[in-house]
């Protein structure tokens, strides 16, 4: 588990930055377009960009001309200057506020766009995408990813032009106040760059390495408390607290081998530019003394080097940034590119009610993720609207395979399936399972209340339907006795409320749905005497009038079924009703009863 967690922290290291380049670039502006509807509060941003970037590169030209006014070598006055410094000031703090105020618009919207358009795209994409994809990871798309394409909106952007313009307009200032000067302050950056660049790579190494290390340990925290009961029934708290500690520790000794390298390269970044700035100084003072530069120019000269050095120093980080972007970008784009099985742009299509007669015909299966294992080897069954057929097998015989076929969330390897003699694959998919209800054997409810919960069969349902179905699943009881009613919070998966209980929310919630097609997935086996009973009387109220599928795994609660099934490595091994088969000598199904019985006995 340990190797599994390191290698998924390397393969997010080695995704979070792409390489920079034409195609990279194209992609990450593919992403640009949920701007285009803020075009105009985009364009408003960028003017008072440019508005705040000039205002900001007339500060060291200001602060000449005050020198140039102490020197008695300017037609303003000390007072004139001063009073143009605070009408600039004004102008840049208002150029400043609107264009934050317009980009935080164009992020904040468009973001949240493609947050929408990225979960609407997962919730229609098809099962077999889910299989291949971490939850963690999923959830990381909506959130880090698109938070990193916000930030690029919001601040690298504005950064971004601002370092830019710094560097070219106070280069070609610096030019124009001495060429002689802004050779010499040249000459003295290569060094600089190269060892930005160098330590600067090896520095978001460790860096990237470090954060690595604390996903490992969230990790470990996450597992933890989602297995708390586990760790607490085998006393582990020790052994919990003590990979913690140790994955924390990793962490600490990366970040504090990164702070050893970041000193060293603050200390000569500050030795460099400081060296550097005291070279001009040297050099510039020998230039104002030959009479080639008065004294202002040269202080102008000096706080527009300081402005281009941390222009320079910044397109590090930048770069990175824009790495980074890409790198989100093309993550984003991959779900956005999925194909979906449901188009959550359209209209929902006008439910059409089925009878229920379902057909399977010599169908054949593989999964998409092991096409070289045949998990349905020609499967044929017929189901008459409202008749009970039972699924009896081994696990991996192929029981589940065949409602998850019947639901459609995976496409035929060969064969067909038929409702009321109407092809599956004509079916809208929304259409097809409206009309089904599933209750599974592990029952999910979400953390809402319960009657948000019963009323997930039916969006809409009246209080009063609501109440009918859990009479019906005899929950209304048990509801009642609760001091919230139908307003009781379940809790995270229905932790709040037992197996029995969670069991017939889930008949209620299926009862509401009011399907065609009910698929039961053995609801009891995880009960005690009780409570089964109470769901058994729920399900048959629920079984009344409709196609029933039973995957079943205790045989005495699929007695009155018409059909039985028995599945073995793929294929219908024997069929018949329970008396049939529970006499046949030496079959499947009478061995099953037997053992069964020998173990109850």
């Amino acid at each position: 588990m340990a190797k599994r967690r390191e290698n998924a922290g390397e393969e997010a290291g080695k995704e979070d930055k792409r390489k920079l380049n034409r195609e990279g670039i194209q992609k990450a502006l593919r992403v640009f377009r949920f701007v285009r509807p803020y075009r105009v509060q985009f364009a408003f941003g960028f003017v008072f960009l440019v508005l705040s970037t000039l205002t900001t590169l007339s500060f060291p030209a200001l602060i000449g001309q005050v020198t140039s006014v102490i020197q008695g070598k300017s037609p303003f006055t000390l007072g004139q200057v001063i009073l143009i410094f605070a009408a600039i000031l004004v102008l840049q703090a208002i150029f400043s506020f609107f264009r934050i105020y317009f980009f935080a618009q164009v992020s904040e919207r468009s973001m949240a766009d493609v947050r929408r358009s990225v979960y609407s795209k997962i919730v229609t994409l098809p099962i077999p995408f889910f299989e291949k994809r971490r939850v963690g990871e999923l959830t990381s798309r909506i959130s880090a990813d698109v938070s990193q394409l916000q930030d690029v909106l919001s601040i690298t952007l504005a950064e971004l032009f601002r370092q830019v313009a710094t560097l070219v307009g106070g280069t070609l200032f610096i030019l124009y106040v001495s060429w002689k000067l802004t050779l010499f302050m040249l000459a003295t950056f290569p060094v600089i760059i190269v060892a930005a660049i160098i330590f600067g790579r090896y520095i978001r190494k460790l860096s990237k390495e470090a954060q690595d290390q604390l996903a490992a340990a969230s990790v470990i925290v996450e597992e933890t408390l989602q297995s708390i009961n586990v760790v607490k029934a085998f006393t582990n708290e020790r052994l919990e607290i003590g990979r913690y500690g140790a994955a924390l520790q990793r962490m600490v000794n990366t970040a504090l081998r990164t702070a050893r390298f970041r000193g060293v390269f603050v200390s000569f970044i500050i030795f460099a530019m400081f060296g550097g700035i005291m070279g001009i100084v040297w050099y510039g003072g020998s230039l104002v003394q030959s009479g080639e530069i008065p004294f202002a120019d040269l202080l102008t000269f000096i706080f527009y080097t300081a402005f281009i050095g941390g222009s320079v120093a910044g397109m590090g980080d930048m770069y990175a940034q824009v790495q980074r972007t890409i790198g989100a970008s093309e993550r984003i784009l991959e779900i956005l590119d999925e194909p979906s099985e449901v188009d959550a742009d359209q209209e929902t299509p006008l439910f059409i009610p089925v009878q229920g007669n379902v057909r399977f015909n010599n169908v054949q299966f593989s999964y998409p993720s092991r096409p070289d294992v045949s998990v349905l080897k020609g499967i044929s069954l017929d189901v008459a609207a409202g008749r009970k057929i039972a699924l009896v097998g081994q696990s991996g015989a192929g029981k589940s395979t065949i409602v998850q076929l019947l639901m459609r969330y995976y496409p035929l390897s060969d064969g067909d399936i038929t409702i009321d003699g109407r092809a599956l694959a004509g079916f809208n998919v929304t259409e097809l399972r409206k009309n089904i209800a599933v209750v599974p054997q592990e029952v999910m409810l979400f953390g809402g209340t319960i009657l948000e919960n019963i009323q997930y069969g039916k969006p809409g349902a009246t209080e009063a339907e609501i109440r009918e179905a859990a009479r019906k699943a005899n929950a209304l009881d048990f509801i009642e006795s609760f001091p919230e009613g139908f307003q009781t919070i379940v809790g995270e998966r229905g932790v709040k409320l037992s197996g029995g209980q969670r069991q017939r929310i889930a008949i209620a919630r299926a009862i509401l749905k009011d399907p065609a097609i009910l698929i039961l997935d053995e609801a009891t086996s995880a009960l005690d005497a009780e409570s089964e009973r109470l769901v058994q009387e729920a399900l048959d109220e629920l079984m009344q009038n409709r196609t029933t599928i039973i995957i079943a795994h205790r045989l005495a609660t699929i007695r009155k079924v018409d059909t039985i099934y028995v599945i073995r490595e793929g294929q219908i091994a024997e069929q018949g009703t329970h008396d049939e088969l529970a006499t046949q000598e030496d079959g499947i199904y009478a061995n099953l009863v037997k053992l069964q019985f020998e173990i109850i006995e």
